[in-house]
């Protein structure tokens, strides 16, 4: 997980649900060594926290992909903190989750 933005109103999370284990070495089927079941399909995520009501929001699949093509735009032409705030307001009116910590 890498967090891509914090401030007072929200907090985006990149979700990288299917990376390979950090200690999973690249020889390891080669070796014969047993490895932990990683899924085929490459999936990620973001999570985006509306601070403000206490309400957060998974984006993935295709949501995901337009959500990604926004961060890019960002980085080509950096926005400023009132646009990315904007843009993560309709995001996080998609928010019905309450946020739980356990």
């Amino acid at each position: 997980m890498h967090t891509l933005y914090d401030s007072d109103s929200f907090s985006v999370t990149h979700v990288l649900a299917n990376a390979v284990p950090a200690d999973v070495s690249p020889d390891a089927t080669a070796a014969g060594e047993p490895l932990r079941v990683v899924p085929q399909l490459a999936r990620h995520g973001f999570e985006i926290v509306d601070k403000r009501s206490g309400k957060e929001v998974y984006l993935d699949g295709s949501w995901a992909e337009i959500f990604q093509r926004k961060i890019s735009a960002w980085q080509r032409q950096t926005p400023s903190q009132e646009e990315v705030e904007e843009t993560l307001e309709q995001f996080a009116s998609l928010a019905q989750n309450p946020v739980l910590i356990h």
